[in-house]
């Protein structure tokens, strides 16, 4: 490995800012205490423009590059928010906020694009401008679309911009990245199955809505083995089935939810139209009335074909010969950089966090060994991109 000498050096205190902002997760956009964190440090870094509130709570830091000299602007992105999760680590710095947690590693990112901007604003050994985004809301609020919607790219003049998401099972210091979709776009539905309820004794009086319910859930399953492309990917999943409150009474409604994955234009567009077909025409067989509401979330992590192979050389220049996997199968997983991506070139790639607990676990901790390999990454990039 080639990692950056200066970055060596300052793992312990890096390690440090993660432990403190793992021990106070915040959710969502409810990020203030970790916003004010970042935006104090960005200062004493002497850092150009330190922006707080940009997409609701978000905080953008500007590194100008050499005196005198013009270029174009790129973004490093890191997420901040937390997951409503009981840790149970362990750990001595845990969170102290029953149900919540760090269980994806946005305090690693966070601190360890606090490194760079450490080390950047330190040296300047580049032309142009580095702008270190720290996003709030990934888990499912879409912060990175507030950020993008805010003028955030127009106000900095970003002409590309990168993320970096660390991956349990990936052993420290080694990448994984691919071009064109990476992370799969996040779609969410509703379902109302209506019926007419009744005496459980007497089923012959009413049109149960869970026997049409549960036919739906079936039904679902047929659009990947039977209307999406065997080589194409499409992921259809009921997580919630409420209906009745009583053993001897057959309910009037069954209400239902669920998510969708695709990794195309053509998939998701697809699958909405078959839920829609399914929900309707199933209900209807069995006399029932179904109804549904489906909501696009996060896009496809679509990686730029030209950034891509650039990121892939610089965790190349950082990790050795052979540890960068270029083609890297996309995850069902969604990322609301998407959003950043659909704005600006650029491209999401995976760092190794070693054998840990999987993302979303209450047992998973970031791998502070990874923060060296994550910061020497930044450093090199924004070094290389903006280079005289």
């Amino acid at each position: 490995m080639q990692l950056v000498e200066d970055v060596v050096s300052m793992k312990d205190e890096v390690a440090q800012w993660r432990r403190t902002l793992h021990a106070d997760p915040e959710l969502l956009f409810d990020v203030h205490n970790t916003a004010a964190f970042v935006a104090e440090k960005l200062k004493s870094f002497g850092c150009d423009e330190v922006v707080t509130g940009i997409g609701r709570t978000g905080v953008v830091g500007i590194i100008h590059g050499r005196p005198g000299g013009n270029g174009p602007a790129i973004g490093l992105r890191a997420d901040m928010d937390a997951l409503p999760i009981n840790e149970i680590t362990g750990v001595p710095w845990a969170s102290r906020t029953p149900g919540k947690m760090h269980a994806c590693g946005h305090d690693g990112h966070t601190a360890m694009l606090l490194g760079a901007a450490r080390h950047l604003a330190a040296t300047r050994n580049f032309t142009g401008s580095v702008a270190v985004i720290f996003q709030p809301a990934e888990e499912g609020g879409g912060g990175g679309r507030e950020m993008v919607n805010d003028g955030m790219m127009e106000r900095f003049g970003i002409t590309k911009v990168f993320g970096m998401h660390n991956l349990p099972g990936l052993p420290v210091g080694e990448f994984a990245i691919c071009k064109g979709p990476i992370m799969a776009a996040t779609d969410i539905f509703d379902v109302t199955i209506t019926g007419r309820g009744g005496h459980a004794a007497m089923p012959h009086q009413t049109i149960d809505p869970i026997v049409a319910g549960s036919a739906v859930v079936t039904a679902l399953q047929s659009i990947a083995s039977r209307n999406a492309d065997p080589l194409a990917s499409v992921v259809v999943s009921v997580t919630k089935f409420i209906a009745g409150s009583a053993y001897n009474v057959i309910p009037d409604k069954v209400e239902m939810a669920g998510t969708v994955r695709t990794l195309s234009p053509e998939m998701r567009d697809m699958a909405e139209t078959r839920i829609g077909e399914i929900v309707r025409s199933v209900a209807a067989a069995h006399g029932a009335e179904g109804s549904f509401n489906y909501i696009r979330n996060y896009p496809v992590t679509f990686n730029h074909a030209d950034e891509t192979d650039f990121a892939a050389d610089i965790a190349e220049s950082v990790a050795g010969e052979g540890k960068v996997e270029r083609q890297q199968p996309p995850t069902m997983g969604g990322e609301d950089f998407s959003f950043m991506l659909e704005a600006r070139p650029g491209a999401f790639i995976f760092m190794g966090n070693g054998d840990t607990a999987s993302l979303h676990h209450p047992a998973y901790d970031f791998n502070d060994d990874a923060i060296p390999v994550g910061v020497s990454y930044w450093v090199k990039l924004a070094e290389k991109a903006l280079a005289a």
